[in-house]
């Protein structure tokens, strides 16, 4: 007798459909699993029989063969248990089956329980573009399912309860969320720009990079307080948006860094990766290709801190996403894509001892080790960081006063505001800020006074500027005139984006 079940496997963020087809014949006790199965789905046969006599069920004396079909893709993962233990079940005829076009997911215990599963969210979100109608899912993944408007979501705690409802036997009803209830009314941070003692112009490039989604770097000694600043970042940052907090969400359900108790993403992610991760760490991949920290950040904040002391191979990685906002990774058998629209934020010491731009402290490096430590990142990948921003030390009487700055939602509302016109700006395209304008909307968007453009041409002629580093500048000016409500670059708009281009002025 031969039984069909359905279940789904993971590409990159998409799914699709896996036929589970359960054929029984008279042999001797036994399984067998085809389709290209790795070890964790072979291990599933003694995790299903265990499951099924634990449920109060019997093994049949027949030898099982189970196909996963396509046979031509890998399959991976736990996650074909419950449909191989329900298709074994029907089989046998002990129990009925009465839903024929559910999709089956969950791993399952010894004792018959339903564990959660990893990929849950793009998985139905693939199914219900596929045409599917309803999904039987582990009892904790009820919520992140529940989040595709238009699909069933059946969720069950135990084999015997999955069983139950194939049967008729038991009615679940259909798990059903408000989306719009995991959106706190106001993001806690625990972290206030409030709490950061002087440094104002620090905290405006912040706001400005905020503004327009541009990446920074942050240069200053030991102690001067970079880490602190960049952690602050994101609480300036405007609200995920239902469709980014979706996207963002996808990416942590497919690696696995959901937190079973929050199954949307509704926070800005920070991700900030020691800098001894490999650039399979950084950009992704793998034998089986996961999502890596570029992509993890997508509408986020990815913050390198020490970004010299990265391998050289992983700093120069990063170009690519940095300008496409994507990160494309080739195997032998297929081509996946991932989204990486994040803002970088660096943080680096200017010399190997941290002094060279010190007033108090004296460098004790030689101008040929500081040279090297600056070889460490190349001029295009500099080129492809808009602000360069000197982080001083704080002197001694700065130390002591209380702090005197704006608070987080202050700035963050007005970075909201800048965002909204950038967003009415650049509607019908996929740029969605300032920091993602293409040439042509330079040119469209990046109008000069006649004044403005003289500063200009007088700043490419003294700091030599690339002609990324020029677009670079046009960009930023822009942020500065949406801050203000100009319509216009006026002088002292570019005046101040070229004070954001340290390395420039320092011939780097």
């Amino acid at each position: 007798m031969l039984v069909k079940t359905f279940s789904a496997a993971i590409l990159g963020l998409d799914a699709y459909i896996i036929e589970v087809e359960v054929d029984s014949q008279r042999g001797l006790p036994g399984q067998s699993i085809v389709g290209l199965p790795d070890l964790s789905v072979k291990e599933s046969r003694d995790r299903v029989r265990a499951a099924i006599e634990n449920s109060g069920f019997e093994i049949p004396a027949s030898y099982f063969t189970i196909n996963l079909a396509p046979a031509d893709t890998k399959k991976e993962g736990p996650i074909y248990d419950l449909p191989i233990a329900l298709g074994m079940l029907i089989v046998s005829e002990q129990i009925k089956r009465s839903i024929k076009d559910a999709v089956i997911l969950g791993e399952l215990s010894l004792d018959g329980c339903v564990r959660r599963i990893n990929g849950i969210l793009p998985i139905c979100m693939s199914l219900k573009e596929q045409g599917m109608r309803s999904v039987i899912i582990p009892h904790e993944n009820r919520d992140e399912a529940a989040l595709v408007e238009g699909l069933a979501v059946i969720p069950v705690k135990t084999l015997k309860q999955a069983a139950d409802y194939i049967s008729g036997k038991e009615a679940i009803k259909p798990h059903k969320v408000d989306i719009r209830s995991f959106f706190p009314p106001e993001p806690e941070w625990g972290i206030d720009f409030l709490d950061v003692k002087g440094q104002g112009h620090v905290k405006r490039a912040l706001e400005v990079a905020a503004a327009g989604g541009h990446n920074v770097l942050l240069v200053g000694s030991p102690g001067s307080g970079k880490t602190m600043l960049a952690r602050r970042l994101p609480t300036i940052l405007p609200p995920l948006s239902l469709n980014e907090a979706l996207e963002v969400t996808k990416l942590f359900s497919v690696t696995g860094l959901l937190n079973g108790k929050k199954a949307l993403i509704t926070t800005r992610p920070f991700r900030s990766p020691h800098h001894t991760t490999s650039d399979i760490g950084i950009i992704g991949g793998g034998r089986i290709p996961r999502p890596g920290e570029v992509s993890l950040s997508h509408h986020g904040v990815l913050f390198m801190d020490e970004f010299p002391e990265f391998k050289r191979e992983v700093v120069e990685v990063l170009r690519q996403p940095l300008e496409d906002g994507q990160v494309t990774i080739s195997r032998a058998h297929s081509t996946l894509t991932y989204p990486a629209e994040f803002m970088l934020v660096a943080a680096m010491n200017p010399c190997p001892c941290g002094n060279y731009m010190d007033n108090t402290k004296k460098c004790i490096c030689s101008s040929f080790s500081v040279q090297r430590y600056w070889n460490k990142l190349s001029g295009p990948l500099l080129d492809r960081i808009d602000l360069h921003v000197e982080v001083g030390r704080l002197k001694e009487d700065e130390l002591a006063k209380q702090p005197d700055g704006e608070p987080s939602k202050i700035i963050r509302s007005r970075v909201a505001r800048c965002r909204e016109l950038q967003g009415v700006r650049y509607s019908g395209s996929k740029t969605f800020c300032n920091g993602r304008m293409t040439p042509k909307q330079v040119r469209e968007y990046c109008k000069l006074e006649s004044e403005a453009e003289e500063l200009l041409k007088s700043a490419i002629l003294h700091l030599n500027l690339s002609a990324r580093a020029y677009d670079r500048i046009l960009k930023i000016s822009r942020t500065i005139a949406d801050l203000a409500g100009s319509a216009d670059i006026q002088a002292c708009h570019i005046a101040e984006a070229t004070q954001y281009r340290m390395l420039d002025k320092q011939g780097r």
